[in-house]
């Protein structure tokens, strides 16, 4: 399933890990709030959230760290890209 599929379809948890400022400003109904730098402290509670974690942030950038770092942590997770993007599939329902 591709990741626009698997965004259309709900099928994982969409985590935003942008600041707490810049999720506040914006973010995808439902999601969850994980910033980049408390990853690694929150590892065990993202171990818990219905996978795939599809992780979005302002450019794809740092959900990009967050998918190898958590990837390599045995997570399933997939780079939403922009929480901007995402947003617009959730809107797409199939």
């Amino acid at each position: 399933m591709s990741r626009e599929e698997i965004i259309k379809n709900n099928q994982g948890t969409i985590v935003d890990v942008r600041t707490p400022r810049e999720f506040r400003g914006g973010s995808v109904f439902g999601a969850v709030n994980v910033p980049l730098n408390e990853i690694p402290q929150r590892l065990n509670e993202l171990k818990e959230i219905k996978s795939p974690l599809i992780l979005c942030c302002a450019s794809g950038s740092r959900s990009g760290q967050a998918t190898d770092f958590l990837s390599r942590q045995g997570v399933e997770c997939i780079n939403g890209g922009s929480w901007l993007e995402v947003n617009h599939l959730t809107s797409e329902k199939v």
